[in-house]
């Protein structure tokens, strides 16, 4: 008889003592585990059981939500799995206003709602003062262990008609309660409008971070007294545009260099109080390429359409345009210190076929065995350490 039966080695792994079972599934990535939970009663029942892991608590999610903008049946939905280096399908989603983070998809206008990533139960707030699109968001502990959601910048979004010069005040929503409260809005320096197209966020121990893409900006929100701090500037040698990350308990800055020796893509991790940069790696010039279309004579150009998302230990670098179908790299940063190793490496191409997009939603979060198979149990800002 084949050693593949699967009721043999469901058998096997019967006999085993409880917590010996548990250790061995718990070191099994989370696709791998959905497909053993079909095995039998016992195995689901210890699957679904498992607490977080440490690796997927600090190894993050690759979500690319691809929008068509003509018919939302061309619409498609990735996850990219590092522990088990696969890509997942997801069920695709029709609006065109998207923000993901912390488990959970958002809609930002006209109404606001938010549902689990994986498996779509949406859930509508109360009205939200100023519906907006494209705005920052993400989601942070109070200091009373209370979760929040914090939208910055974006653009206004009234009776369908959007305005690009109104200067939104911060929105704060308690899911507790179902209300929002207004705050000041983010510094004259930033630009107003599409702030996913222009700003990037990081979120680091009780201060919200805001960085000017192109402008190399940067200011702060602190989550304790509502107030924004004075306005710096971050600009490495050589930057043409930059993503600020929360990774590994530091703010890192990943951006596209161009220098006397040609174009890179290179991390700095950036010290909180002084703002203080200092390199930590450097892309492969082959996987940097590699994420580009050479055929491009204008060198300026073809990077043009790069973007670094990260948490946890990873960032992730892709590129958003559909001729080159989205390819993507990793790099796995050591814990910090001095001491900053980082490892780089490619992600397998999206599965076929992969349709044109006219827009690219992308945010990296964590996920969790209780993500798959209890989605309704999870709650906003569940997995939280700000």
């Amino acid at each position: 008889m084949s050693d593949n039966n699967p009721q043999i080695k469901s058998s096997t792994f019967n006999t085993l003592n409880y917590d010996v079972t548990e250790s061995i599934f718990s070191l099994l990535p989370i696709p791998s585990l959905v497909r053993s939970s079909l095995v039998s009663k016992l195995w689901r029942s210890i699957i679904i059981s498992l607490p977080p892991s440490p690796s997927s608590t600090s190894s993050p999610w690759l979500f690319l939500f691809g929008l068509h903008n003509t018919s939302s049946f061309h619409n498609q939905s990735f996850a990219f799995d590092p522990l088990s280096n696969s890509w997942l399908h997801l069920p695709s989603f029709s609006s065109d206003h998207l923000i993901g983070t912390n488990h959970f998809i958002f809609t930002t206008a006209p109404r606001f709602s938010y549902s689990p990533i994986l498996k779509p139960h949406w859930r509508f707030t109360s009205p939200i003062r100023f519906p907006r699109i494209s705005p920052l968001l993400t989601v942070f502990s109070t200091l009373s262990g209370s979760t929040k959601l914090i939208l910055v910048g974006g653009v206004a979004f009234i009776g369908g008609l959007v305005d690009l010069e109104d200067r939104l005040a911060v929105q704060l929503y308690d899911p507790v309660l179902d209300s929002w409260e207004l705050s000041s809005p983010l510094p004259d320096d930033f630009r107003s409008g599409y702030a996913h197209q222009t700003l990037t966020s990081a979120l680091l121990k009780r201060r919200f971070y805001v960085f000017g893409i192109y402008s190399c900006f940067i200011s702060s929100f602190c989550l304790d007294t509502y107030t924004w701090s004075n306005v710096q500037t971050i600009r490495p040698p050589g930057i043409c545009f930059g993503f600020l990350n929360s990774c590994n308990g530091m703010l890192v800055l990943g951006g596209l260099c161009n220098s006397t020796g040609g174009f890179s893509f290179n991390l700095w991790k950036i010290e909180e109080g002084s703002m203080e940069y200092r390199e930590i790696a450097v892309m492969p010039e082959d996987l940097l390429f590699g994420l580009v279309d050479n055929e491009d004579e204008d060198d300026s150009n073809k990077f043009r359409t790069l973007k670094c998302v990260g948490s946890g230990k990873l960032i992730y670098v892709f590129n958003e345009d559909c001729h080159k179908k989205y390819p993507a790299c990793i790099c796995e940063i050591s814990s910090g210190g001095e001491n900053v190793k980082c490892i780089w490496r490619s992600v397998p191409h999206l599965p076929s076929p992969v349709n044109k997009f006219h827009k690219v939603v992308s945010f990296c979060s964590t996920i969790s065995i209780s993500d798959v198979f209890r989605p309704e149990e999870t709650q906003i800002g569940s997995s939280i350490r700000a």
